[in-house]
């Protein structure tokens, strides 16, 4: 992922010169996003931190999000993911913030989520994305896709 270290770098650069803040829930990559962030000499002055939200129990107790959406539409949804961008920007005051959840495999699949499903969200001072990402691949893989795919999207939200 040496492309993502640039990308991560420019990013830390800009939030740094604005003097802005950004923060993580992560789920089904496990805090990878975090990491290549703490790889970045220099991320010190603009990362608050990250959560890796795995069970939704702790989605629920830590970031807010409702026992409603994980019963009916499950802690691989867009709107858990979006629960989950407000309830970490809450917990961290940062002005932006990246969350992610979804199927890494090779378990847990259905017809209607099958492996490989991720909801990526993105959370700006002026904006919120949510992607609904269908990656291919084993595990690593797909946690890895997943990482990179909300790098560029954050680098392309931050260049607007």
């Amino acid at each position: 992922m040496k492309n993502i270290r640039k990308i991560t770098e420019k990013i830390i650069r800009y939030l740094t010169q604005r003097q802005q803040t950004i923060t993580f829930a992560e789920s089904c990559t496990g805090g990878r996003i975090a990491a290549e962030f703490t790889a970045v000499s220099g991320a010190s002055s603009v990362l608050h931190g990250s959560v890796v939200t795995y069970s939704n129990e702790i989605k629920h107790r830590w970031l807010g999000v409702r026992k409603d959406t994980l019963e009916k539409e499950g802690a691989v949804s867009r709107t858990c993911v979006q629960e989950m961008l407000d309830g970490v920007q809450k917990l961290s005051d940062s002005d932006y913030a990246i969350a992610v959840s979804g199927i890494a495999g090779p378990t847990g699949g259905t017809e209607l989520k099958p492996v490989g499903t991720v909801y990526i969200g993105i959370k700006t001072p002026f904006s919120i994305e949510v992607y609904h990402c269908h990656f291919h691949g084993n595990r690593e893989q797909i946690q890895e896709q997943s990482v990179v795919f909300a790098i560029e999207k954050l680098d392309e939200a931050v260049n607007f």
